[in-house]
């Protein structure tokens, strides 16, 4: 069972969590608990790291002694929680991710988890204990502590799923499953009773904020199923049919030609105008966003004006906007184009599903779809089972709606 910090925010929420663990504890299951920090409690910690002087002195996110400031708060919550917990009479304990252990690399800030030996872990709960683990964090070979990333509690308790071989990973949170796409836009959306988990690592990836990316590829990797419910459900009302199972695709008796449609307003759009059409050009490029660790995704070249040049567009992260502007503007001599133009005012939009592997015109009526409310498309990018369309911010509510109609997702 995993508990974000809107679940853990307060005093209250922790002892409504704890009711929620404790009837788990009555249908007979061990139970594993990962933790996140209280809502809030990261952002204060992260400023005071740099009041304490990391940004004056340009110190980087993944010194480790900021690791050991921010990981603190998911142990405030882990502590609190087996109080309250032992108070009702129930036998819990804590346990902080050195102590599991949770083996990382040394990448502070945003490390990556190599190995949990499950001997410590599974024999206290073989004696009937609740074990509440602190998510979000780990330890170096060294000894030192690490931080996960933000969202790593996620990815912690999938992982601890897997290493004590659990039968599921109940990630609650504060919606009740996985929506066919936002329901503060369309209020159509319907929850989703099963989803891939090729289709819900798309869905995080393409802006779906339900889960994080890395926890639902470890799921995959791993074959855990993971569930996604609500942490204000009552106690003793969970069931097979409440929030989202995760799974592997077989598990899925119906497969939909599209399962969700999701959005992204956090993108950029890089132009590059009157580039050499020569070999090597696109290797120059993105070499050097890469060496800045400047993501890219979506990319399209077109032929210029000008005999043998190009026009190549692509989008990035909208906080790294500036930055690759920057890159590209110190690279124009080496690179040979003519210009470069950044629009910021972009939304990436998409529909995903299995079913596109096995069926014909879904591009079709996505494209039809959107071209009847007048939205065009600037970008296009696929995969097997997905389709993004960069648009202009302005029409984003609009393209998930029409979207959503097209494909059905309201009559599910």
């Amino acid at each position: 069972m995993k508990f974000g910090g809107t679940s853990v925010a307060d005093m209250e929420r922790i002892r409504r969590v704890a009711r929620l663990v404790a009837a788990e504890v009555e249908r007979g299951h061990q139970v594993a608990v990962v933790v996140s920090a209280m809502a809030g409690k990261t952002n204060e910690m992260v400023a005071w790291t740099d009041t304490a002087g990391r940004a004056a002195a340009g110190l980087p996110e993944s010194d480790d002694e900021y690791d050991v400031v921010v990981a603190s708060g998911e142990q405030v919550t882990a502590g609190l929680l087996a109080m309250v917990l032992r108070n009702m009479g129930l036998n819990a304990r804590s346990w902080l991710g050195w102590q599991i252990p949770i083996l990382t690399d040394d990448a502070h800030g945003k490390a990556r988890i190599e190995d949990i030996p499950p001997d410590a872990l599974l024999a206290a709960m073989g004696r009937g204990e609740i074990a509440v683990i602190a998510g979000f964090q780990g330890r170096t070979p060294e000894g030192r502590i690490t931080t996960l990333g933000r969202g790593g509690s996620d990815t912690s308790a999938v992982a601890i799923a897997a290493a004590v071989q659990a039968i599921r990973c109940d990630i609650y949170t504060d919606v009740d499953g996985v929506y066919t796409t936002d329901p503060r836009i369309e209020s159509r959306a319907r929850r989703l009773a099963r989803i891939s988990y090729e289709e819900m690592l798309e869905m995080a990836s393409l802006g779906a904020k339900v889960l994080q990316t890395r926890s639902v590829e470890l799921a995959m990797s791993q074959r855990v199923p993971v569930r996604v419910l609500s942490s204000f459900i009552e106690p003793g009302e969970a069931s097979v049919d409440t929030g989202t199972i995760v799974c592997d695709e077989e598990e899925i008796m119906e497969k939909r030609i599209v399962s969700g449609v999701a959005f992204s307003r956090d993108e950029a759009k890089v132009t590059l105008f009157g580039l050499p059409d020569t070999p090597g050009v696109s290797s120059k490029i993105f070499s050097c966003l890469a060496e800045a660790n400047v993501n890219v995704d979506m990319i399209v070249q077109s032929k210029a004006r000008t005999a043998d040049h190009a026009n190549m567009a692509f989008t990035v992260g909208r906080r790294d906007a500036d930055r690759a502007l920057e890159l590209m503007r110190a690279a124009q001599a080496d690179i040979g184009f003519e210009d470069v133009e950044v629009d910021a005012d972009v939304a990436k939009v998409s529909v995903v599903g299995v079913g596109m592997r096995s069926h014909a015109g879904v591009a079709q009526s996505m494209f039809k779809a959107l071209a009847e409310k007048g939205v065009n498309i600037q970008v296009i990018s696929t995969s097997e089972i997905k389709i993004s369309v960069l648009i202009d911010a302005a029409y984003t509510e609009l393209a998930v709606r029409a979207l959503h109609a097209a494909y059905g997702l309201d009559q599910l």
